[in-house]
């Protein structure tokens, strides 16, 4: 309100959890009748893990895609219902550079994030009749936020000890300012990530043998490094 034109009437935030899918809906409704209509549809919900798949109970896994995953198709079918009956919109989902690799000590998290893939790629093509509705993937690399704070653990009730120095991830206001050039430019799938995080990305799109024999050498490190609390 303070840098901008927009008044009361031009903003509205409502409270919502991704995991319960009853007020999805509801959830919806209130906000096309407060704007009556939705543009843009932004699924920027969820948590990423840090453990290691053997220590970890499978509730975790069972957690991470219902609040990743499950949650966000969720709301998308309720928005998308909406943008169908107008014939326009774009649903844009934060994926990951891990929906596109995989790495250790996140097997739940890239799981979510290869079926946040997997589901909009294929839902794209279900829309050909709708030339105006846009599925927009975004797949940031590692990014300066509190995500690290908050990830799951080998069990639902621990929190990580340390999230160690996030300093060398690219900025906040960077990352969102290219994921707003991406959605108005209505790319279908927008890696948004630093070197050599976006050079991996290419590695492992285009040579993955050699992308396995690389991340098998980094997790090796990286592993050693969780076990000693760095």
């Amino acid at each position: 309100l303070e840098i901008s034109n927009l008044s009361e009437k031009d903003i509205l935030v409502l409270r919502l959890d991704l995991t319960d899918r009853s007020s999805h809906e509801a959830a919806t409704n209130s906000v096309i009748k407060h704007f009556g209509k939705i543009d843009v549809l932004i699924n920027n919900g969820g948590r990423s893990q840090r453990s290691l798949f053997v220590d970890t109970n499978l509730d975790v896994y069972s957690a991470i895609i219902e609040l990743n995953y499950l949650g966000t198709i969720s709301l998308t079918k309720y928005v998308l219902n909406h943008m169908i009956q107008r014939k326009k919109g774009k649903v844009v989902t934060v994926s990951s550079v891990m929906g596109i690799m995989g790495a250790p000590l996140a097997t739940g998290y890239c799981a979510s994030k290869h079926a946040l893939q997997g589901f909009f790629n294929s839902l794209r093509t279900e829309l050909t009749d709708y030339p105006e509705i846009s599925i927009i993937n975004i797949c940031p690399g590692p990014v300066q936020s509190q995500i690290i704070q908050n990830v799951f653990t080998e069990n639902l009730a621990k929190s990580i000890e340390n999230s160690g120095d996030q300093s060398h991830k690219m900025p906040t206001d960077r990352c969102a300012r290219l994921t707003l050039v991406s959605i108005a430019n209505d790319l279908k799938e927008a890696w948004v990530s630093d070197n050599p995080y976006l050079a991996v990305c290419y590695l492992w799109q285009y040579a993955p043998t050699w992308a396995w024999w690389l991340m098998n050498r980094m997790g090796k490190r990286r592993i050693q490094n969780f076990k000693s609390g760095v």
